[in-house]
């Protein structure tokens, strides 16, 4: 962690954790078996290293875990989906975690709707598929899959309800095409909570020295589009964040299915993981 950066994403606690943990759940469908397939660069490594801890402090032997990875902009899932179908098929209860980036998630889905696995048997739950991801696509093969985040636009509260009028209102003032339609997401809520806490640290501070602005951005609060209360961690640097769990609708929006009843705090260096132990950050 460094001092001069604060963190407005989601650590594994506030994500990858409690998604996983939904599965397992009797509400989730019960999860015995884990297909944890991602795109291959660092980010679904080191999530899939400590999903694989996790599983394993849960009792979830290696034999129940599949692990695989693809390149950017693989198109080709056939191979993949067959050997999911194969593994699902051995008798437990099987669900894919899903680290797949980008434009590779298109043909994922298609091919896991021509293998004929439906949400109801083999459930994908996805970090990286929001709801411009899903803009323009056919949400056929997705409807009933899952994607954790912090926020979802479908989410009905009055701090939502002018993010996303604010948000229109530039676009349609930029010429953005479709402008009346443009989608709201989690990285966006995200960006829009630190640009406001900066905003009041530097009211606080009474300076944009950088020193000063650091001191007073710890602590610093505000009630995000998400419809809870934010805290800036004065300690990792690091929101404090709900997680949100949503079913994918036919509209390319989101049905939340399961919530914490509060922000939770962020573990930047995963208890899962040898060596992290007693690590809080700064």
């Amino acid at each position: 962690l460094e001092k001069n950066v604060f963190y407005t994403g989601a650590a594994p606690n506030q994500q990858a954790i409690p998604a996983v943990e939904y599965l397992m759940s009797e509400e989730g469908g019960g999860a015995k078996r884990f297909v944890l397939l991602g795109t291959d660069y660092v980010y679904p490594r080191t999530t899939n290293k400590i999903l694989r801890a996790f599983l394993k402090s849960k009792g979830v032997s290696d034999a129940d875990i599949l692990e695989d990875y693809t390149p950017f902009g693989h198109a080709d899932y056939q191979t993949i989906i067959a050997r999911i179908k194969q593994f699902a098929a051995e008798g437990k209860k099987t669900a894919v975690v899903s680290t797949i980036n980008g434009d590779s998630n298109v043909p994922f889905y298609k091919e896991l709707g021509n293998a004929g696995l439906k949400a109801t048997d083999v459930p994908v739950v996805a970090f990286s598929v929001g709801e411009e991801e899903l803009r323009g696509v056919d949400t056929k093969p997705l409807l009933g899959h899952l994607a954790a985040w912090n926020y979802f636009m479908s989410v009905d509260n009055p701090q939502n309800k002018a993010f996303i009028d604010k948000y229109r209102a530039w676009a349609k003032k930029n010429a953005v095409p479709n402008a009346d339609t443009v989608v709201t997401n989690d990285p966006m809520e995200a960006t829009y909570v630190g640009l406001h806490m900066w905003k009041q640290a530097v009211e606080k501070a009474g300076s944009t020295d950088v020193d000063k602005v650091i001191a007073a951005m710890g602590g610093q609060t505000f009630k995000a589009p998400s419809g809870f209360t934010l805290t800036m961690d004065a300690t990792n640097h690091h929101l404090h964040k709900p997680v949100l769990i949503g079913e994918v609708r036919a509209d390319g929006q989101f049905d939340v299915v399961w919530q914490t009843q509060q922000p939770i705090r962020a573990q930047p260096w995963s208890p899962f993981i040898e060596g992290n132990e007693g690590k809080q950050g700064l």
